[in-house]
């Protein structure tokens, strides 16, 4: 089975393109929704460890969570050295699950790929990219998200540039929806071909 990781900064067009290939009918996984069932209670203990105020019900309240971060910026790397881990494992678990199932191409999304350094099993990577002041727009209609916090994010993050060059397939989602779903294809069926061979 051909494992594949999409990759990419923030607002980059991410969850479009991993909906595509779900469309396609290849299993996909977000970090993000590992992310969610861990605080929804597997990592919670180890969070509040770490923050205390921050579980409410056995659940992280992430609202909680970012507040006690944007006051203390530099102990966001305390806690990605708890979940990355977590979240690796689920990945993994997944991409094992899908090649028992007999797929022959199983997709991961996960946003800081490169900047984690994670060990990973993976056989390519695609880093979706778009123009920066075309993500800077889609970030700032986000609820609750400012010019400075995306700064903060973006200065923890590769450049756009970089995860493009270090990648095996890169997706501009700068132009409309059709445009990103035919790169999206495109790709694909490189990815296709690839697992062919």
């Amino acid at each position: 089975m051909l494992r594949v990781v999409l990759t990419g900064s923030i607002a980059t067009g991410k969850s479009t393109v991993l909906a595509r290939f779900a469309e396609r009918g290849f299993p996909t996984y977000s970090a993000d929704e590992a992310v969610h069932e861990l605080y929804a209670g597997p990592a919670a203990a180890l969070v509040e460890t770490l923050f205390p105020g921050t579980v409410r019900d056995g659940m992280v309240d992430r609202k909680a969570l970012s507040a006690a971060i944007a006051a203390e910026p530099d102990r966001i790397a305390e806690l990605e050295e708890v979940i990355h881990p977590l979240v690796r494992e689920k990945a993994l678990d997944f991409m094992d699950s899908a090649e028992a199932r007999g797929n022959g191409l199983a997709v991961v999304e996960i946003p800081l790929f490169f900047e984690t350094g994670a060990k990973y099993s993976i056989d390519k990577v695609v880093a979706i990219h778009c123009d920066p002041e075309i993500q800077r727009r889609r970030v700032l209609t986000r609820p609750g998200m400012s010019g400075e916090k995306l700064d903060f994010i973006l200065s923890r993050q590769l450049t756009q540039d970089e995860k493009r060059t270090r990648a095996d397939y890169a997706i501009d989602t700068s132009g409309t929806m059709d445009d990103t779903i035919a790169r999206t294809d495109a790709v694909i069926e490189a990815l296709l071909d690839e697992a062919r061979a």
